[in-house]
């Protein structure tokens, strides 16, 4: 572990923007000056680039917490793109052992099973208990693809055991057999509506994003959950940003499908490119990256800030000549010629991505 001086950034600390620069020693925040002269063992020049918490990705399928099927290795899904700390979004594998090992900091929702039409709580149980208190909750494959006969009586029952042990609930939303406002009336302040701007079906566009709104205004927490292509219409939203109805949290819903099928280059700082280009300002996408996610997963006192004292969990970015050019499964376009790219991820104070 060495001391690290990051120099001339623009920081953004999760809350606002300020121009500083950054001391990093034994693992801690030690400094944050307009100027600090001081011999460390690494410096780093980020002048005209951007200095943010580590990113918080609220939607994640990571490797052995995940399944193999579609998990990613956790530390390539991550690193790269600057994002320190993330939840597991499935649960199904592994326990808080393996979740421990993992250098990326984690969280983990475990899948509500379904057994004979009904909810196995036997095996939601276990699932909660193998994690311990990395378990933050109950993913809900809310998805007629994935299982023809969900109902709005098996997503209530499983709300109601999420919410009597104090866990949060994450509906996915994609493909749902009940209209998405339907599903924002079982949700409680704190649970997380994810996919919230597919275009399926039971859109939250259908209703002109009421019921979208009518969520963000009860404390349910918002997110993109973008997933590469196919679980976000452009079209759905970009209007939606347009009419200032935005996700609270940017998750990306990473698979080592989507990684690798993009070229290896889609992660968190391409989804936030996206969003930018569709119309949220620099301030909105960077919260819904760090201290959004962060409080929502209950983690805002470690996560999702920079602050002197707190962990030295920092990340870099750019924003240059990193373009994509994307087709969603309704054949919506979306391209840039620019776009954001880590250059510095800071894990723990040590140097991890550079």
């Amino acid at each position: 572990m060495v001391d690290i001086l990051i120099k001339n950034g623009r920081v953004w600390d999760g809350e606002e923007f300020y121009y500083s620069d950054i001391l990093i020693d034994n693992g801690k925040i030690e400094e944050i000056l307009p100027k600090i002269n001081t011999d460390a063992d690494f410096v780093y020049d980020a002048s005209g680039k951007t200095v943010l918490p580590g990113l918080v990705d609220i939607h994640t399928h990571l490797r052995t917490l995940s399944s193999e099927s579609i998990g990613v290795q956790a530390e390539m899904g991550c690193f790269p793109f600057g994002v320190t700390a993330a939840a597991d979004t499935e649960g199904c594998a592994g326990n808080k052992y393996l979740s421990d090992l993992l250098m990326v900091k984690n969280v983990v929702f475990v899948t509500a099973g379904i057994r004979d039409n009904k909810p196995d709580f036997e095996y939601i149980s276990q699932r909660l208990g193998d994690y311990g208190e990395k378990a933050v909750g109950i993913k809900v494959f809310y998805d007629s693809c994935s299982y023809k006969d969900w109902s709005m009586n098996l997503l209530e029952e499983i709300c109601s055991f999420a919410h009597k042990k104090n866990l949060k609930v994450m509906v996915h939303s994609t493909n749902s057999p009940s209209p998405m406002e339907d599903i924002v009336s079982v949700l409680k302040k704190g649970d997380i509506l994810t996919h919230a701007f597919h275009g399926g079906v039971n859109s939250g566009a259908k209703d002109g994003y009421d019921c979208i709104i009518k969520a963000k205004n009860r404390g349910i927490t918002v997110d993109l959950g973008f997933e590469g292509i196919n679980h976000t219409d452009f079209s759905v939203l970009g209007n939606a940003i347009e009419m200032d109805v935005l996700p609270d949290v940017i998750g990306t819903d990473i698979t080592k499908y989507s990684v690798c099928t993009l070229g290896g280059r889609y992660g968190m700082t391409m989804v936030m490119s996206v969003a930018k280009k569709l119309g949220m300002s620099e301030k909105e996408v960077f919260k819904a990256v760090t201290s959004a996610p962060a409080a929502s997963l209950g983690k805002d006192a470690k996560w999702g800030h920079i602050k002197e004292g707190r962990c030295a969990d920092v990340t870099v970015l750019d924003y240059g000549n990193e373009g994509f050019n994307l087709i969603d499964c309704f054949g919506n376009n979306i391209k840039s010629d620019k776009g954001y790219k880590c250059v510095l991820t800071v894990a723990d104070g040590r140097i991890i991505y550079r």
